[in-house]
């Protein structure tokens, strides 16, 4: 059973820039995607960026020309740069790796914006 393990979250203010990493200890045989979601209180869970197997990848239209997701093939991790954060990014988030068997979660990582 693939684990993951999530680091990066924690407080900024408005503006400001964290940098989320979910690593994927040991071999995975292949990926068919690598990506976060996140959840605000109240809110459903939605989809923030992933990166497929290949290379490409997708952003929600709230985040575009803010983050960058990115991955280390070697190391089976993805980051997700955040910038220009705003209150509204404000949420847990979610990593997940799809290996075209099952879809592994994190166990989530909090960003909080404010001043």
């Amino acid at each position: 059973q693939v684990q993951l393990v999530e680091s990066g979250g924690g407080l900024v203010q408005p503006g400001g820039s964290l940098r989320l990493s979910c690593a994927a200890p040991g071999s995975i045989f292949s990926i068919k995607s690598m990506g976060w979601y996140r959840q605000a209180p109240g809110k459903q869970r939605e989809l923030v960026a992933f990166i497929t197997g290949d290379g490409s990848t997708k952003y929600a239209d709230s985040v575009k020309g803010r983050f960058t997701i990115s991955r280390d093939n070697a190391q089976n991790t993805v980051y997700l740069e955040m910038n220009s954060l705003k209150p509204e990014d404000m949420a847990a988030y979610y990593c997940y790796l799809n290996n075209y068997q099952s879809i592994t979660w994190g166990q989530g990582t909090q960003v909080t914006v404010s001043s």
